[in-house]
């Protein structure tokens, strides 16, 4: 049984009209994530990749949120050779995150985060990397959707969101978009989705990739890659929540 798409002149004004309103924000990622080439992911850059992007669940991470701070903090406080030299990392990210006030359930993220340092350091850094440096160039959406699944099966509290996230804040991914909570508003309230996307439905891999089918769909009639609406959307409503004088919504995204 298969699902068709069909994309109405409506459903493309949506689209167009929140790109060109966001044309020139600086969270609209196009140099990074459409660029040719990419600089190859190292163990230092895909562990923090994998720590910050673990820290969105159920958080705000706006740009003035404590997350974004405590990610572009400089040296990265959970850096790889900092944790490497710990007698327990598990307890030292755990008290890393209370030092910082970031993460919700600081003990379970901690012990997934633990969880993942360990199976790299024993055997998975090589595949893990080689995974990743698969979309150093540009590859088509099937190899983009590989590598997300791979993050997903082998690390624990990786959910198809958070995958994506992990590939997105590596510069990597130009299809396979993190569709959080600024995403489903939009496809629930702005584009009038066919019907409600949640983000229970969501932590089920094929239902995130019906939803996401149907994004690149709309975005390919649009003229544009997905990777250009979904920060166009963060974009907007950032400023929206900007506006209302708050940080931007945390999203509930299941792991």
């Amino acid at each position: 049984m298969d699902i068709e798409w069909k994309i109405t002149a409506e459903d493309k004004a949506c689209v167009k009209a929140i790109v060109e309103r966001q044309r020139n924000s600086e969270l609209v990622r196009q140099e990074r994530n459409l660029a040719a080439t990419k600089p190859s992911v190292t163990k230092e850059r895909l562990w923090q990749a994998l720590v910050s992007m673990r820290l969105t669940t159920l958080a705000a991470s706006g740009p003035e949120s404590k997350l974004a701070k405590f990610q572009s903090l400089s040296p990265f406080p959970l850096a790889y050779d900092t944790v490497r030299n710990q007698q327990s990392p598990q307890d030292f990210i755990r008290s890393t995150l209370s030092t910082h006030q970031v993460g919700t359930h600081r003990k379970k993220i901690s012990k997934e985060l633990a969880k993942a340092f360990e199976l790299l350091e024993d055997h998975e850094w090589q595949r893990a990397l080689d995974q990743c440096n698969r979309l150093i160039h540009m590859e088509p959406r099937e190899t983009e959707a590989e590598v997300a699944n791979y993050i997903t099966d082998t690390f624990s509290g990786f959910g198809p969101k958070q995958a994506r996230n992990v590939l997105q804040e590596l510069g990597l991914t130009r299809y396979e978009i993190p569709i959080d909570t600024r995403v489903t508003n939009w496809l629930n309230d702005e584009l009038k989705f066919p019907f409600q996307v949640t983000s229970t439905a969501l932590s089920d891999r094929h239902c995130y990739t019906l939803i996401l089918d149907a994004v690149y769909k709309l975005c390919e009639e649009c003229g544009i890659l997905p990777c250009v609406l979904d920060a166009s959307i963060f974009s907007a409503q950032d400023e929206d929540a900007k506006a209302k004088g708050h940080d931007a919504r945390p999203d509930p995204q299941p792991v």
